[in-house]
């Protein structure tokens, strides 16, 4: 099955599970119903940035629409799922009582940045850095990390993620806690 098949069949079975119209959806999400039904019926390309949104506003991680890795998928079967400035390529999802983990590995363009919105409360993020220098973290408190070293900071809040001298390539770790509220997205717009 195809990336945008395989996402959209997930995204809109976590859509009614949760209860939501497509009108509602986007609302929390802040992406068009037009975009939501798109992606739903697999007519629309996802970009990274459209699907952390709409699954922060069903209250899941990002690896609920994306492959299963333990099945041998990887986040879009031909190299992962890009946003503005990071491709991301889902390798392992680990679950507990406490947590999700989604375990990424990432590469950000060159001279390129990328802003991400917060996704759920007390979601964190880890970047290990394997080649390149990236600049990352939230923007009033930005972090660099160099080859071997690595980044950590909350990601219930805005933060970026940029490559200002050259491609970086690291793994990305997003823990998810369990049981926490779904942010309306369309209130941090505000």
């Amino acid at each position: 099955m195809a990336l945008n098949d395989e996402v959209g069949r997930r995204l809109k079975r976590l859509r009614q599970d949760g209860g939501l119209s497509l009108s509602e959806l986007s609302r929390r999400s802040g992406v068009g119903k037009g975009t939501l039904s798109e992606l739903e019926a697999g007519r629309r390309n996802p970009t990274l940035e459209t699907l952390y949104a709409l699954t922060t506003a069903l209250g899941r991680p990002l690896s609920a629409v994306l492959d299963d890795p333990a099945t041998g998928g990887t986040a879009s079967g031909t190299g992962g799922i890009s946003g503005s400035a990071v491709t991301a390529v889902l390798l392992e999802r680990y679950e507990d009582e406490a947590a999700a983990t989604d375990v990424f590995r990432v590469t950000i363009a060159e001279g390129a940045t990328q802003r991400s919105a917060a996704h759920v409360p007390y979601t964190t993020e880890s970047l290990m850095v394997l080649s390149g220098t990236a600049v990352v973290g939230l923007p009033d408190a930005p972090q660099t990390a160099a080859p071997g070293g690595h980044a950590h900071w909350p990601a219930d809040a805005p933060h970026f993620y940029s490559a200002p001298t050259g491609e970086v390539h690291g793994i990305l770790f997003v823990r998810y806690p369990k049981g926490a509220p779904p942010k309306d997205a369309s209130a941090q717009r505000s």
